[in-house]
């Protein structure tokens, strides 16, 4: 145990090293993450909601319109499949989670029943002798469907957050429906609300100019038409829109959408995909000097004439744009729509106060701590208890190098993990130091009882690190939250110390030696 090779001299020093350099930024102030690589020294410890304040916000996705839309989309396949059979029927449309209509002819059921059943092998289709049929998601296809829509929630939330430059959200489901946010940092939580709260369904398709305005608004739309409101019209601007039901291009076909100015006015730009610059092209050429609406959410943002066929798959979005409102909506657009709306449950504001005080007592209590170990180890051990704690001094330096090195959220029960982390480093010294007190007891040359020290030690202390190494993944595994972050500084906490006492203190160890030969031992 008392060799120590050049190789392992050089790994100890660069170890080391490395942890001073990824631990220094921590020192300094002013925030230069992100003028360096993610793999580069540079940044520093990412604080949590707890200490560094900003919003809690959970929400609710809205997993009913997931199933409207699903069975609004098996009504259409349903019509066409109906339309193209010959097969009269009355009454189509979605009613109490079904889709539900008519035959019109007896002599018809059967062959309808056969069209459908084959539609989509997801559905449970029921017809009775009068022509009275139903067609039903199977509890399979309900349940996979609110799966996916959380799952997909949950990552266009992720991008919509990201794109508003969020440093380590957190992000994830809770329950079957629901989704918590915490954001560190975030002063502006009904921003975040404002953006989260739209579904950011665009699609583009044509104003109907044969309906008459004043017939729709009274109830009467045309057939395959819709009213629609303006989003925000000026005074004077026209604030309803009669607009074809068919989408003759889809905001799925969106692959980009900057926020940028034209005559001196907050625009929108968008760029398609092939898909959907193929379909742009078409639309517009067959439609020169009719206008064409562009819906979110449905509300008409915007209603330009078509001028001339638009062939590159690309244009503006134009309207009573803010610089924001426009950076917004191309963040939106951006990010993609999301399946469902999403409602908020419960918003909480954490102020940056409650987190400059809890910082300000895990720095007492770290101090106070390894103030305490400091002096204990010295009054015990003496010189030796000098060199566990420079091993100790780096263990810390360890700790914060990795926790910046891997961007870990650090929060206030992961400063609760550093503290019990500096009482535990100095546990392996212990173990080796009383083991070499014995040994020297027994009669032992200083070399042969520092050396059958770290031997018999060894063995114990690796198996008392890895149990609380194995309870710390299982906190980390099983937990949330808090517990993560408790479970993240405690792991870490282990490996350093480990490395830190077996490598960094016998290193000290070996080189006193080597220098001094004494006769005895001074502990």
């Amino acid at each position: 145990m008392l060799q120590f090779s050049h190789w392992k001299t050089t790994i100890v020093l660069l170890v080391c090293l490395l942890g001073l350099v990824y631990a220094a930024p921590n020192l300094m102030t002013g925030d230069y993450s992100d003028d360096v690589p993610n793999f580069a020294p540079g940044k520093k410890v990412s604080l949590g909601l707890d200490l560094q304040g900003g919003s809690y916000l959970l929400l609710r996705v809205e997993l009913d319109v997931v199933i409207e839309e699903r069975l609004e989309g098996i009504t259409s396949a349903v019509r066409q499949v109906l339309r193209k059979a010959d097969i009269g029927y009355r009454g189509l449309g979605v009613e109490k989670g079904a889709v539900r209509l008519m035959i019109r002819k007896p002599e018809d059921v059967d062959k309808a029943r056969d069209l459908l059943k084959v539609l989509d092998p997801q559905t449970i289709v029921e017809i009775d002798a009068a022509g009275e049929a139903s067609v039903t998601l199977t509890e399979q296809a309900k349940i996979d469907a609110r799966s996916a829509a959380v799952q997909q929630s949950i990552e266009i939330v992720r991008r919509r957050i990201d794109e508003t430059g969020v440093r380590e959200p957190t992000i994830q489901s809770q329950g079957d429906d629901r989704i918590l946010l915490q954001l560190p940092g975030v002063d502006d939580p009904e921003r975040i609300k404002a953006l989260l709260g739209q579904t950011a369904k665009m699609t583009f398709r044509l104003v109907d100019i044969t309906g008459s305005l004043a017939n729709a608004l009274a109830g009467r739309v045309p057939p395959g038409a819709q009213l629609l409101e303006a989003a925000n019209p000026e005074p004077g601007e026209q604030s309803h829109y009669i607009v074809r039901r068919r989408v003759e291009v889809s905001g799925e076909n969106l692959v980009d959408s900057q926020p940028t100015f034209q005559d001196g006015q907050p625009v929108v730009s968008f760029r398609f995909d092939t898909v959907g610059s193929k379909r742009f092209a078409q639309t517009s050429t067959a439609n020169v000097s009719r206008p064409f609406a562009i819906v979110l959410d449905n509300k008409v943002i915007s209603a330009p004439v078509i001028r001339e066929p638009i062939l590159g798959g690309s244009g503006i979005i134009s309207g009573n744009f803010t610089a924001r409102s426009a950076n917004d909506l191309a963040l939106l657009l951006r990010a993609g729509a999301l399946p469902a709306p999403l409602v908020v449950l419960e918003e909480r504001t954490v102020g940056p106060g409650l987190g400059a005080d809890s910082i300000e007592a895990g720095k007492l209590a770290s101090v106070i701590g390894l103030v305490l170990v400091l002096v204990f180890m010295v009054i015990a051990y003496g010189l030796f208890g000098v060199f566990a704690n420079i091993a100790l001094f780096f263990n810390i330096t360890l700790l914060i190098g990795a926790l910046s090195a891997l961007q870990a959220t650090l929060t206030l029960p992961g400063i609760a993990g550093i503290v019990l982390t500096v009482g535990m480093a100095v546990d392996a010294n212990v173990l080796i130091f009383e083991r070499i007190r014995e040994e020297v007891l027994l009669g032992r040359t200083p070399m042969s009882a520092i050396d059958a020290g770290y031997k018999r030690a060894l063995t114990t202390i690796i198996d008392s690190n890895l149990t609380t190494l194995f309870a710390a993944m299982f906190l980390f595994s099983f937990g949330a939250g808090p517990i993560k972050g408790f479970a993240v500084t405690l792991a870490i906490g282990i490996l350093t110390s480990l490395f830190t006492a077996i490598m960094v203190t016998r290193f000290l160890v070996v080189l006193w030696l080597r220098r001094r030969r004494p006769n005895v031992v001074p502990i």
